[in-house]
């Protein structure tokens, strides 16, 4: 007996499947014989797909800056796991942990390598502040909750140093045994070429759309050597939308080109999540729709992709005895108006709607799904 059956679900590749949970785990797939405690019927109607994952968000709620509640961002809108990025460093996160032991969605962190992690905007000006003995000490007693590093690189954030605290960054991810290290990009100094000439495979590049001038494509469209031999060492390229840090027509240009991001993330947090451009990843997932991406190519940047590059070894896809963590949607056909950060407007003809988190294998309508009249 299973706890739970759903049955008939689309796949993105438009397969019709059963699947079948049973202890916090997927425990079959296909045709499903048996029965279950619980059934679910979705008749082919409503998408099926590992658990979204948001590799990028900021849900520390006593952040004076980039704060937000986990369900909020997460299961509210299909999301199952979140990885914040950056918004504690040592001296917040274990506070950060406990907050978030509460929440539905599951919470992971990228620890920031400033102590204070976001409390300023500013918080590597000071090389004072990277401390890498808290930061192991803290990889240590909280292994499962930790996913990796944060290093924000950008001008406003490490004022004179330049890559400085990116040099030390790389020093704590090799004393921390080789955690993803995922590095923000913005305006320059230092300039991108520098950054990208430190980073190692696994490391990841967010904002790798930003319209900035610092961007991944020179003037003439093309991509950047650095970047492009980054890419070719194993260096991911992440999406954080965020409020300013996201560009339809740098995402067209590199996706014409091949240059297609390993993860879509939000960077979402209480404001954008309101007042836009981002609202939630479903929605910032549905642009990817308007610069060339299909479906199957946009869930496995919010599945598989992601859970490789954090390293979440039991989640993102579809197999027996990984968690019993799905997202339930559909695609619905309407156009809307889609906005970037830089302000432009873009009519997305398609977007997602997130109807159901399944976190380990509990079923939790979102709300969109709430309200919707499809009987699932």
């Amino acid at each position: 007996m299973f706890d739970l059956i759903i049955r008939r679900a689309r796949l993105s590749d438009e397969q019709v499947v059963d699947i079948a949970l049973q202890d916090g785990k997927i425990a079959a797939i296909g045709e499903v014989k048996g029965q279950a405690h619980s059934e679910r019927d979705l008749a082919g109607r409503c998408y099926l797909s590992a658990g979204w994952i948001d590799s990028h968000v900021h849900c520390y709620p006593k952040s004076p800056i980039y704060h937000d509640e986990a369900d909020a961002i997460g299961v509210s809108h299909g999301v199952t796991s979140v990885v914040d990025a950056g918004s504690t460093g040592a001296q917040h996160i274990d506070d950060f942990y406990q907050l978030t032991r509460t929440a539905q969605t599951q919470v992971y962190a990228l620890i920031n390598i400033a102590r204070t992690g976001i409390v300023t905007q500013n918080e590597l000006a000071d090389m004072t502040q990277i401390d890498e003995q808290a930061v192991a000490e803290a990889v240590a007693r909280l292994p499962d909750f930790i996913v990796g590093l944060k290093a924000r690189i950008s001008s406003s954030v490490v004022g004179k140093n330049g890559v400085q605290p990116l040099v030390k960054a790389k020093a704590i991810q090799q004393a921390a045994g080789g955690l993803p290290l995922m590095v923000h990009i913005g305006n320059n100094p230092p300039d991108l070429a520098q950054i990208a000439d430190l980073l190692t495979s696994g490391d990841i590049i967010t904002h790798c759309f930003n319209g900035k001038p610092n961007r991944i494509l020179t003037p003439q469209g093309e991509l950047k050597a650095a970047v492009k031999q980054a890419i070719a060492r194993g260096v991911r390229l992440d999406v954080g939308h965020g409020s300013a840090s996201f560009s339809f027509e740098v995402a067209r240009v590199a996706i014409a080109q091949g240059i297609l991001p390993d993860t879509i993330s939000s960077d979402i947090y209480c404001r954008n999540r309101l007042a836009g451009p981002v609202h939630n990843l479903a929605h910032v997932m549905s642009k990817f729709f308007s610069v060339g991406m299909t479906l199957p190519q946009v869930i496995n940047c919010v599945t598989a992709h992601a859970a490789d590059a954090l390293r979440l070894t039991r989640k993102g896809r579809l197999e027996v005895g990984y968690d019993a963590d799905l997202t339930i949607f559909t695609v619905k056909q309407q156009t809307r108006p889609f906005i970037d950060s830089e302000g432009e407007q873009v009519a997305g003809e398609q977007h997602l709607v997130p109807l159901a988190a399944v976190v380990a294998g509990q079923w939790i309508a979102t709300e969109e799904g709430a309200a919707n009249e499809l009987g699932i």
